[in-house]
């Protein structure tokens, strides 16, 4: 399951941002919204390919791919020297796929900032100096123990304190490992450490209502040129907040009303899968229509075993139709008759929209 991170400094709207985007889960039968535990919660991923699949393929249920997004207490400047309880809210951030970073991007007389004047800029550098200090600290510890072993000759030892040092000084001049060119094996070395700045990272600018729907001001576009506008996502929790108190129904009018292309919590979500480089397949039957979560470029091999284990072990081939050409052709029967369905072999990209069928023996 994907989680992302929602941090922040205190009273920027994080913890108000996360009660409306998880009150705001699709209501689907087998994913409800739940709290599984405080300040952790599951939405369905919004994708309009499931039900046209669904109805066509004629299955009993409908199974969404989920999110879970998790509340990560404000941090603090000192969060890495353990602040505000900022080791053990470090310690959250280590656990998740993906960090949404909610920034404040609007003025309220009533509501202090931690920091004094509102500067979105400034508040994204706390931030990100606290998990580079918090990296760095992961880093020494590991190279002491390094240095020991390369001391001796092992070749092992010598070849990850070549890594490790690279990481030390990119560390130490504040930069994000996300942004460090890495090699295949450099990469699965640096994995293991679990840093907080490898993980990708959005920036959400939450503004007030009165911003949207262009989600522009000066404190968006200012955070823009420190940002750049891949990794941004605009939201306001108050706008967020209203639509979660609507019935599913009307929220679509809802937002065609306010002007809005899409609701925060769908604008995050696809940011989240595209900084993560994921794609959706998926499968239906009698029994069930499923969406399912994939990094882009994965085999058909390794689909299968997203499923389960069986499925790639016994891998024989995956049975493969694009939902376009699905949709066109308006059933699965269809399909097989126009002789549409593929048969792709183990080594098989697949595609986002791809419904497959995974024939297995084992």
């Amino acid at each position: 399951m994907l989680k992302v991170g929602i941090v922040g400094l205190p009273n920027v709207g994080k913890s108000s941002l996360f009660n409306a985007l998880t009150a705001q889960g699709a209501p689907a039968e087998n994913y409800p919204f739940c709290t599984v535990e405080p300040n952790v919660g599951m939405v369905e991923v919004p994708d309009p390919r499931l039900d046209p699949i669904h109805r066509m393929g004629g299955s009993r249920e409908r199974l969404p791919t989920v999110i879970q997004f998790v509340d990560i207490a404000g941090l603090v400047e000192g969060a890495s020297q353990g602040e505000g309880l900022g080791n053990r809210f470090l310690g959250h951030i280590r656990e998740v796929d993906a960090v949404a970073h909610v920034v404040r991007c609007f003025d309220d007389p009533d509501v202090t900032h931690v920091l004094g004047e509102v500067d979105p800029g400034r508040d994204v550098e706390v931030i990100a100096a606290e998990l580079a200090l918090a990296d760095l600290e992961t880093v020494e510890r590991r190279l002491e123990r390094v240095e020991r072993k390369a001391k001796s000759g092992e070749e092992d030892a010598v070849a990850e304190l070549a890594v490790l040092q690279r990481l030390h000084h990119w560390l130490a001049e504040g930069r994000p490992v996300r942004e460090l060119a890495l090699e295949a094996s450099e990469e699965r070395m640096v994995r293991s450490l679990h840093l907080l700045t490898r993980k990708p990272l959005l920036v959400v600018a939450n503004v007030g209502e009165e911003d949207l729907p262009s989600g522009e001001n000066p404190y968006t576009q200012s955070l823009r040129e420190v940002v750049g506008r891949d990794r941004l996502v605009v939201v306001s929790s108050g706008m967020e907040a209203e639509i979660a108190e609507l019935p599913p129904e009307e929220r679509a009018a809802f937002l065609q009303e306010m002007g809005a292309v899409e609701s925060g919590l769908d604008a995050l979500i696809r940011a989240a899968y595209q900084v993560l480089g994921l794609i959706t397949f998926f499968t239906t039957g009698e029994k069930e229509t499923r969406a399912w979560t994939v990094r882009e470029g994965a085999t058909a091999e390794e689909a299968a075993g997203i499923i389960h284990s069986d499925f790639q072990r016994g891998f024989i081939r995956a049975e493969t139709i694009h939902f376009d050409v699905f949709q066109e052709a308006g059933s699965m029967k269809a399909a097989r008759e126009e002789g549409l369905v593929r048969s792709e072999g183990r080594g098989y990209r697949v595609q986002d929209g791809d419904i497959i069928l995974f024939r297995f023996n084992v």
